[in-house]
């Protein structure tokens, strides 16, 4: 057991509600990435079964894995067509923008359904410490991960939704360019990824800002909740 803790950056006692919570956060990401492009007019990803809230649909195994050893992973992305729509850039904005929204929304229900649980004095009344520790746990991932998601999938380098957003918005000479050099910044996105320095820089903050607006959340919540 202690040779696969060496693998896995979490603590193991933790990574159910790590799984569970990517479970939810990435399939309501790339639903909703699917709902609103068939909303817009671009039924890709609803012919190809992938407008739905089943798991297995829009997990990748190996990108599960790689977040579970390395810290950080990703899902099947939605197949958009962006010709289907009838003003692609606005509408491909949108579409690219609904998947970090999402897990912003999730991240705020989460702190919401957890604060409501402590000032109304109902985790209070839960006397098997075993089952309190496994509440404390899940909300905590649950809230973070997912506001670390909305941040994370801002990034503007493919291929995340930041890159997308960017590349909508950006007038059409300078998307050319941007889809010239695509390839490598894919090579500088990795890059910020394994090296820890870059790293230091870039998505150490994004957790730490994540970290800020959980407990800010979780504080406004009880405040509302407590009165």
């Amino acid at each position: 057991m202690e040779f696969l803790q060496s693998f896995i950056r979490m603590p193991l006692e933790q990574l159910p509600f790590l799984l569970i919570t990517l479970l939810i956060a990435f399939t309501v990401h790339e639903f909703s990435h699917a709902y609103f492009a068939n909303k817009f007019g671009d039924p890709t990803a609803r012919l190809l079964g992938r407008m739905t809230l089943n798991p297995a649909v829009h997990f990748d195994f190996f990108g599960i894995i790689l977040l579970v050893v390395a810290g950080f992973g990703w899902a099947r992305p939605v197949p958009v067509n962006r010709d289907n729509f009838s003003r692609p850039r606005l509408m491909g904005v949108i579409v690219s923008a609904v998947g970090p929204i999402s897990n912003l929304l999730l991240g705020f229900l989460g702190a919401m359904i957890y604060s409501a649980l402590a000032a109304t004095g109902v985790l209070e009344s839960i006397s098997n410490d075993r089952v309190l520790q496994a509440i404390y746990w899940f909300f905590g991932i649950f809230i973070q991960l997912n506001f670390f998601l909305f941040l994370f999938n801002l990034i503007p380098l493919p291929p995340l939704d930041g890159y997308r957003i960017v590349e909508d918005l950006a007038p059409r000479p300078i998307r050319g360019r941007l889809q010239q050099y695509e390839q490598w910044a894919v090579f500088i996105f990795l890059l910020i990824l394994f090296i820890p320095g870059l790293r230091a820089y870039t998505i150490t903050p994004l957790d730490n800002w994540a970290n800020q607006m959980s407990a800010g959340a979780v504080q406004f919540f009880f405040g509302l909740f407590g009165g």
